[in-house]
């Protein structure tokens, strides 16, 4: 075993926060945040944090950054939560060729708790599966300093792509799409942690 395996295999879990970008009632989000988690949950080299821009407390967080105020203190601000984070992953719709305002304002109220981190995505939508959201979501964190992954998980016409159950069609083939973009933030993430570690990054 190399000294680069020695390191992955004896390092602590990454902690990984799996973003869900939608906010929206009756959205489809919730299906593929299931089926991903279903995903990711079978790793022993990660450690699952849930971000889901719906809930109460992130949305009265967000809801008051556009007032100007503060929130409220002894609360665990999303900053806080983003920069005890080693990666994330993305779950974004596409809406009008773009992505979500929910997720735009999340990733902008947040910014040094960003840097020299990697970030994977998992897009549904239409013809093209979300992937014209991933592209500008890419140009928004490489100004914050952060790593996209070249490899994503994307659902074209995605509401026909799941059952009742929530299980997608093409079950072994979008598996293995999940398998490589975890792969690969499993590298960048260990990668990048090691290098913060050892060499802060001010940007």
């Amino acid at each position: 075993m190399t000294s680069t395996a020695t390191s992955a295999a004896t390092a602590a879990p990454l902690k990984i926060g799996v973003i869900i970008g939608s906010v929206r009632t009756g959205r489809f989000a919730d299906k593929v945040a299931r089926w991903f988690l279903s995903q990711i949950g079978g790793r022993d080299d990660m450690e699952v944090h849930v971000i889901d821009l719906s809930e109460p407390a992130l949305v009265e967080e967000l809801k008051l950054t556009l007032d100007a105020h503060e929130p409220q203190p002894g609360a665990l601000t999303l900053a806080q939560r983003i920069a005890g984070l080693d990666g994330f992953v993305v779950i974004t719709p596409e809406y009008n060729h773009g992505y979500p305002a929910s997720l735009k304002l999340a990733i902008d109220y947040v910014y040094s708790e960003w840097r020299a981190k990697p970030v994977g995505f998992v897009s549904y939508g239409g013809m093209v599966g979300g992937q014209r959201a991933v592209e500008q979501l890419r140009q928004v964190f490489a100004e914050l300093h952060a790593v996209t992954l070249r490899d994503t998980v994307s659902f074209h016409m995605a509401w026909e792509k799941f059952d009742e159950q929530g299980r997608p069609d093409d079950a072994d083939g979008v598996a293995k799409a999940a398998t490589v973009l975890l792969d690969q933030l499993a590298w960048w993430g260990l990668t990048l942690r090691e290098g913060r570690a050892a060499r802060p990054y001010d940007g």
